[in-house]
């Protein structure tokens, strides 16, 4: 079973982002922009560069605009390409690229973490699969953190969790892991848990939005009771597989935004502005321009 390869990738986006109201208000927190594209698309692309071929969506009724994102808009098509706008053209076509599918789950309530990544149990059924919050951009640098963690999914044959170096003082924000170092980066989890007080917190790596998962973890979602603030955690059922199996976590080697606060999207904006091929030139000169003006 955990010889399989990884093809399916889950994403839970029926949050209702209320820490970016009121621009959330009518348009899903995955749909904002960084730049040029919504982080959904991040997220989709982090994906299949990853050789994910089916996108699954754990969405709620407000997130419609999600599933437009991903479908083909045949009159936008076809006013581009009626003005020649090849380029743009292109871009709209292969927004979903040939033989990767979408697929879509209604969450019927808000119940957690957990709950989401329950409801795709019926298309993800006995495969290994990956998790991807969206709310969480990845800067892989050399590779795309996704595809590092199925690189070691492919060595070891274990679920494995991306986590990376957090202050102590923050650890009650984050899932925290236990570690036993296993080799450069990558590390057996001992025991987690969910948000511990910094003066609980068994180390100062805090789990982070990228999961590869082994079927089993199915069975702990659907028997573990509700935990902090009355949801199903994905966190609790991890520890409930670490009493089964082994579960791996990956130092991975990039930068992450949280961009699920204000300070992480701006700061991703900024970063993937001064690395856009169209932008970067005149936006580093505002910067300066800036930086000079408030100096």
């Amino acid at each position: 079973m955990h010889n399989k390869k990884i093809r399916k990738a889950v994403f839970p986006v029926a949050g209702l982002g209320t820490r970016f109201l009121p621009a959330t208000k009518a348009s899903p927190k995955e749909m904002l922009p960084i730049v040029d594209k919504p982080l959904i698309q991040y997220a989709a692309e982090e994906a299949v560069s990853a050789g994910i071929s089916q996108l699954i969506f754990v969405t709620s009724s407000s997130k419609r605009a999600i599933e437009d994102h991903f479908d083909k808009n045949k009159e936008l098509e076809n006013e581009l390409e009626r003005r020649g706008k090849y380029d743009l053209l292109s871009m709209v076509k292969h927004i979903v690229p040939e033989g990767v599918s979408c697929i879509y789950i209604r969450q019927p309530e808000a119940l957690g973490l957990g709950h989401a990544v329950l409801c795709a149990k019926p298309v993800v059924g006995d495969e290994p699969f990956a998790v991807i919050l969206a709310d969480d951009l990845i800067d892989g640098k050399e590779q795309p953190c996704l595809a590092q963690m199925v690189k070691i999914y492919e060595q070891q044959h274990s679920s494995v969790i991306a986590v990376e170096e957090v202050e102590q003082a923050e650890s009650d924000k984050y899932g925290i892991i236990k570690p036993e170092r296993l080799y450069e980066g990558v590390w057996k989890i001992k025991s987690i848990v969910e948000k511990p007080s910094p003066a609980e917190a068994p180390s100062t790596l805090g789990v982070v939005g990228r999961y590869v998962l082994t079927p089993a973890i199915f069975n702990h979602l659907e028997k573990i009771d509700r935990g902090a603030g009355g949801e199903i955690q994905l966190t609790d059922a991890i520890a409930q597989l670490l009493t089964k199996e082994d579960v791996l976590a990956c130092q991975f080697e990039g930068k992450r935004y949280d961009c699920g606060n204000k300070l992480g999207y701006l700061e991703a904006t900024i970063d993937y502005a001064l690395q856009h091929p169209n932008l970067r030139e005149a936006f580093r000169e505002y910067l300066l321009k800036v930086h000079q003006e408030l100096s």
